[in-house]
């Protein structure tokens, strides 16, 4: 008989505040290992607080979170050697080459041969070309998916996008989407926040609606879409977008008042 894998991350009960403004009232939240979870919400719905306290930026002021088996609040050191963030901006240096960037990392994360590592992930991402060029002349793409590879140095097993699409055009999102994809396959815990609802679609293995603090939903977009009731068949069936399973599940339209910290 086997036994599932523990969660990559588990969340129970997580509650964070600002001052009056309570950002999270109780968020329960668990990721299975090598799966792709998105997370959804408006601005000030509270996915980037959420983040932050897994990567152990900020402490909770109620309930625990772990990550990979270790607690973000005591284990903290040992949550940061199994975690990679990438924020809402690509974090490279503009004035290094793509290469630059990459070695520039592998030497801080001790790597044995970061020449090798950084000419590795330019092949894995596409980049070999582009390699040589500083990051100032890369494409919003370019710039993500470097900055992707960056936070893959090391090979941590859990992964946190915070909104990696922002600002991206279509062809770029697309870039980013292939690249995340790729991450998940090689079997790398995603945790993804985003406010692009297909992006949700195209990438989650979950998808888990945060709203006015708390979870509300979680599951796969078939178990979300049956949600709402049946499609209504005529000449085609019409099956509901994400969109509207989101709004459905939400009940308005308008963003919380608190901004996303």
């Amino acid at each position: 008989m086997t036994t599932a894998a523990a969660p990559a991350i588990r969340v129970a009960g997580v509650e964070k505040s600002y001052g009056e403004v309570r950002v999270l009232r109780g968020v329960d939240l668990e990721v299975a290992p090598g799966s792709i979870v998105a997370l959804l919400g408006s601005n000030g719905a509270g996915k980037t607080t959420l983040v932050r306290i897994l990567a152990t930026l900020i402490g909770a002021d109620a309930g625990t979170a772990s990550v990979t088996g270790y607690d973000v609040a005591t284990r903290s050191g040992r949550v940061r050697e199994a975690i990679s963030l990438t924020g809402q901006f690509a974090a490279v240096d503009e004035i290094l080459t793509g290469r630059e960037n990459l070695v520039l990392v592998a030497r801080l994360r001790h790597e044995a041969d970061p020449a090798s590592v950084a000419e590795a992930l330019l092949t894995r991402f596409g980049l070999t070309e582009a390699g040589d060029r500083r990051a100032s002349t890369y494409s919003g793409g370019m710039r993500r998916r470097l900055d992707i590879a960056m936070s893959l140095i090391g090979d941590p097993p859990v992964i946190f996008l915070d909104e990696p699409t922002t600002g991206l055009d279509p062809e770029a999102r697309n870039e980013v989407w292939a690249a995340v994809k790729e991450l998940a396959g090689k079997g790398t815990t995603v945790l993804l926040t985003t406010q692009y609802l297909e992006e949700a679609e195209q990438l989650a293995d979950r998808i888990a609606i945060l709203h006015r603090g708390r979870i509300i939903v979680d599951g796969t977009l078939a178990e979300l879409a049956k949600l709402l009731p049946p499609a209504e068949v005529q000449y085609v069936e019409k099956q509901p977008s994400l969109e509207e399973i989101f709004f459905a599940v939400v009940g308005d339209t308008g963003t919380d008042q608190a901004e996303e910290a």
